[in-house]
């Protein structure tokens, strides 16, 4: 079997579902004529034309606008923020109307769409092209965030975006979208469920989107002289986090560290340690540590790499862990 990148298993889904569903289309800037900034719509305009692939105006609040209508009218609209960090301008839109649809009308209403946005740093882009701001949308109630982290589960996860009958809020990593490849066979994902990467008794350790590359490349440097059992946790869906795995998870293993991209206070790491903190404290035999980016403006890209996450934080927050 070829093996593929992030950017490929999206595009190959994309043509699948606007396939086999008339009432999904496509819409935003350049995704239409240009098959996107990343190429991740690339051939949809050839293939369904200008009404299935809508190439919009600049103009992120009326995109979500727009596709908030359409949803409501029995479409499947799956929308693209150039880059997450321009979709602040469509906040009042998701906030204030696609979230609160089906709540507004006492379910009359739902509101399936897919607000797809690259994100991350990792790539040497400019400002407002490199945040992790999924707690963001997390924070907003009748939103759904989920976060494929490589090419095997890109696909089945935003099938299961376009699928679902509420708002999504699909973010890819901008930094794993062609650095690496995958065989992928088909599988099924599910919206709210985390995957077990690898099952162990040692220690949990939880990411999500590009760190997850870079955490699993930190326990085969800790394995190259070091012998430990870890349980690696891909969260893959930020809102609604999957609680009982995690759980579970520290339950048996009585360690955890959480990595995140994102900046320290108030992110996703923040909530799995209040959630270990109330279902899982009196098993833990060490305090739960994080690994993120600092509590300052994402710098441009001279400085890009020194302010993500590196793989030695990580093995010293495991090692540190483990050691406790």
């Amino acid at each position: 079997m070829a093996k593929i990148n992030m950017v490929q298993a999206l595009n190959t889904t994309l043509h699948d579902v606007m396939e086999k569903d008339s009432s999904v289309l496509i819409m935003g800037e350049d995704v239409g004529v240009n098959g996107g900034v990343f190429r991740v719509t690339d051939g949809l305009y050839e293939k369904y034309g200008r009404e299935r692939a809508i190439d919009s105006p600049i103009a992120e609040s009326g995109i979500l606008g727009t596709a908030i209508g359409m949803a409501i009218g029995g479409l499947k609209p799956v929308i693209e923020m150039q880059f997450s960090g321009f979709s602040y301008e469509m906040m009042h839109q998701l906030e204030g109307n696609a979230s609160r649809m089906r709540n507004r009308s006492r379910g009359q209403f739902s509101v399936p769409l897919v607000v797809r946005m690259p994100y991350g740093g990792g790539v040497r882009a400019l400002e407002h092209h490199s945040e992790s701001k999924e707690a963001f949308y997390a924070h907003t109630a009748g939103v759904k965030v989920v976060i494929p982290s490589s090419p095997t589960n890109a696909g089945p996860l935003l099938r299961a975006a376009i699928e679902d009958p509420d708002p999504v809020i699909f973010m890819e990593p901008k930094r794993s979208y062609r650095s690496f490849k995958e065989s992928v066979s088909p599988k099924d994902y599910t919206i709210g469920r985390a995957e077990i990467v690898r099952s162990g008794e040692d220690i949990t350790i939880v990411s999500w989107g590009a760190m997850m590359r870079d955490t699993l490349k930190a326990v085969e440097m800790i394995e190259s002289d070091t012998e430990f059992s870890p349980e690696i946790i891909d969260l893959l869906t930020i809102s609604p986090m999957d609680a009982a795995t995690i759980v579970e998870s520290v339950k048996k293993t009585g360690r955890c560290v959480v990595i995140q991209e994102a900046q320290q206070s108030f992110g996703p790491a923040s909530e799995i340690i209040a959630l270990i903190n109330d279902q899982a404290l009196m098993y833990l035999e060490a305090p739960v540590k994080r690994v993120t980016m600092y509590d300052v403006v994402m710098p441009l890209f001279a400085r890009e790499m020194m302010y993500l996450p590196s793989k030695g934080q990580i093995v010293r927050a495991i090692r540190e862990t483990l050691e406790f």
